[in-house]
């Protein structure tokens, strides 16, 4: 399969324009109680050297026992992405030395992975869909973490990762901007929250990123490539592409050449800088691993996993569309989160009513995300209950409140009775609308009394009908209905 065509997304150089091409191999921490070969907790945050068993350590005469359940994990996750899953994969040993990889060797998977080509579909902006190919999906044991900020003249080792189970994910070199990388990861990581076969915690190191870059002029050969190692933020991903492609740009301009190697982003700098010559697949001397027998197992195993998978981002956002009329865009706003769908759907049908879905959506997504951003938490927010989104959703659409009387009484939820019933609130404090006309007339006849150069101003400009309606709604307190009050006041300036 070639990689995805040029689609014009290309960086502007002093000698002409350069296209970036990008792959990327993700490596997501599967979840499991325990590692991928021993018996000791994944639990993160624990003492150094807390969740460390004699195979992790690589004490003499300790076999590796595979886990069954981060193989059903990485079967799983296989099935969410569309991919083949393979009923025959090999663990191999691939050799190179670091001070927190006890062993010598990574035990991974080279020529034969557990799952093999799939597809993952990516919103990269409202109206940009694109198709990114999946090479492959392998098990690997994590290695440990070396650490050097504890002592001025040592370096320790913590093996609480050591024999963590991985799934390495690795793409297409399908991905064209930093936009389409970001929107990638965030996808992934998604598909693999919805299926519970990795939290997707990148500030735990849950889920990092290698990211391998190269730039060409449009219709040429690729480029050599360069990887960007373990980069842990979907932020760092987008500026780490972009310092690298201008980096091999402006070498290539000058008359260089880029050399294949691994680099590491420095986010406090904005820059990319070299770790060491990019090693290829010989030099890590893979071979099976004598240890480990092939893993094998049937098509009805693989069918039994998949009759249990839940609703994925795709389906969920299909049946969003078509069942709730939500657009597009909206529904992939929601299904980003499982949480978040979850909360939506509470609030569309509690009490066995169903509502608006599209203003349920609309709060969801606005007033009550920009209170869940403004806070730093998450949606759902414990506090404000979906019942109490329904309640006024539902006053909205009686006509009983307006939109903005609607955020003030959010904000009572919020600061002051997190408990409250919007109802209640509404009747309590005197907040329901405004609806009587003689009521609203009588307001609009005496601003229009007080104003009658705008008045006749607005005649000619009726732009300005939008100072009067502020003026009434002042008046009132905002309670006024908004569209009583545009229609008495175009029938006032024979609008």
């Amino acid at each position: 399969m070639t990689p995805r065509e040029n689609p014009g997304k290309l960086i502007k150089g002093a000698t002409g324009s350069f296209e970036v091409v990008i792959g990327m191999e993700v490596h997501a921490q599967v979840t499991s109680k325990s590692k991928l070969f021993s018996g000791a907790s994944t639990e993160f945050g624990k003492d150094p050297n807390a969740n460390v068993s004699l195979v992790d350590a690589a004490m003499p005469g300790m076999l590796p026992v595979i886990n069954e359940e981060c193989v059903a994990q990485a079967v799983r996750t296989g099935l969410g992405l569309k991919a083949k899953i393979n009923l025959r994969s090999v663990f191999d040993r691939k050799n190179y030395f670091y001070p927190d990889l006890p062993q010598g060797y990574q035990i991974s998977q080279y020529k034969s992975p557990i799952v093999g080509e799939g597809t993952v579909t990516v919103d990269v902006s409202a109206d940009e869909q694109i198709e990114v190919g999946i090479e492959r999906l392998h098990l690997e044991q994590d290695a440990g973490k070396s650490l050097h900020d504890q002592s001025a003249t040592d370096s320790f080792v913590d093996l609480n990762r050591s024999g963590v189970a991985l799934m390495e994910i690795v793409s297409k070199p399908d991905l064209r901007s930093a936009d389409e990388a970001r929107a990638y990861v965030t996808k992934l990581r998604t598909i693999l929250r919805y299926l519970g076969t990795c939290d997707g915690n990148m500030d735990q190191g849950s889920l990092r990123a290698d990211v391998n870059v190269s730039v060409r002029r449009p219709g040429e050969p690729l480029g050599t490539r360069c990887e960007i190692k373990n980069v842990n933020s979907i932020r760092f991903i987008g500026q780490a592409i972009e310092a690298e492609a201008r980096r091999q740009i402006a070498i290539i301009e000058d008359g260089g050449r880029i050399d294949q190697e691994t680099r590491l982003f420095d986010p406090g700098r904005g820059e990319t800088r070299s770790m060491r010559s990019k090693e290829e697949a010989h030099d890590y001397r893979y071979f099976p691993d004598p240890d480990l027998l092939p893993l094998e197992f049937d098509q009805a195993y693989v069918d039994a996993l998949a009759g249990y998978l839940p609703e994925l981002p795709d389906e969920k956002k299909a049946r969003f569309v078509r069942d709730y009329g939500l657009p597009p865009y909206d529904a992939g706003v929601l299904v980003a989160d499982k949480d978040t769908t979850d909360y939506f759907e509470a609030a569309v049908k509690h009490g066995g009513t169903k509502r608006d879905p599209k203003l349920v959506a609309n709060w969801i997504n606005g007033d009550v995300a920009a209170f869940a951003n403004s806070q730093g938490l998450p949606i759902p927010l414990t506090h404000i209950k979906p019942s109490q989104v329904a309640g006024i959703v539902d006053l909205i659409s009686e006509g009983a409140i307006s939109g903005k009387i609607a955020k003030d009484v959010l904000a009572i939820l919020i600061n002051e009775d997190k408990d409250g019933e919007p109802r209640a609130i509404v009747e309590a404090r005197s907040l329901k609308q405004v609806t009587d006309q003689g009521a609203i007339a009588a307001a609009i006849d005496a601003i229009i009394a007080a104003n009658g150069a705008k008045a006749e101003q607005a005649k000619a400009k009726p732009s300005m009908l939008g100072w009067f309606v502020g003026q009434v709604m002042r008046e009132t307190g905002g309670k006024a209905n908004p569209q009583t009050v545009n229609d008495i006041l175009k029938a006032k300036l024979g609008l």
